[in-house]
């Protein structure tokens, strides 16, 4: 009859994310896990087979705090912009879980038009925002969203790696002025209602 388990399997994937949260993946053992549920580590090994089934648990519970990121920023107006500063603000605030997932060096280097479908999964949901809110084709939806996504990641990754610090204000005009450009550029620039909305956006990057 095997061990009964010591800690649950959402109990052992936490601890693996808090870990990753303050160290980064290089400091998830099984000794530091072990250490940070206040045991050994033979306990964890009751409830998952190895420690790359464990990380692979932690990197799934890490998209899942990501894609409420994601969530939020659709759930604002307008759609396009909230998704990135919340990714930018994913990056201020949860910086290892984002260089785990975005930074991470690829054993086959892609190319720029599957990079973004391979490392996010909320890869469709966001290109839906931007061909739904604007008309956009498909073709061009992916051009703008690939501009965009170039420009946020770079200042979600100076956030992240902390080389540089922007405040809320600060990610909000640079958003505002790089959208607005990209929807002029590909002939959407829409109402002027919905041109005023690009400076409403509730932003929250002073991190």
């Amino acid at each position: 009859m095997p061990p009964k388990a010591k800690f649950t399997r959402a109990e052992i994937v936490e601890a693996a994310l808090e870990l990753v949260k303050t160290e980064g993946i290089s400091a998830l053992t099984a000794r530091s896990l072990g250490a940070k549920l206040g045991s050994s580590a033979r306990p964890v090994f009751t409830v998952f087979r190895s420690m790359e089934e464990i990380q692979d648990a932690m990197i799934i519970a890490a998209k899942e705090l990501y894609a409420g990121y994601i969530a939020r920023g659709l759930a604002q107006t307008p759609a396009f912009k909230g998704v990135g500063t919340q990714y930018i603000l994913f990056a201020a605030e949860e910086p290892k879980l984002f260089q785990l997932l975005f930074m991470a060096e690829q054993e086959d280097v892609p190319s720029l038009s599957g990079i973004l479908p391979l490392i996010d999964d909320s890869y469709d949901l966001i290109l839906r925002s931007v061909r739904e809110g604007y008309g956009l084709s498909e073709t061009v939806s992916k051009k703008l969203y690939r501009h965009l996504w170039i420009y946020t990641h770079g200042i979600a990754s100076l956030c992240a790696t902390k080389m540089c610090r922007f405040t809320g204000e600060e990610i909000n005009e640079m958003m505002t002025e790089v959208f607005k450009s990209l929807l002029q550029t590909y002939g959407a620039e829409g109402s002027s209602k919905e041109a005023d909305c690009l400076d409403t956006v509730d932003e929250r990057g002073d991190r």
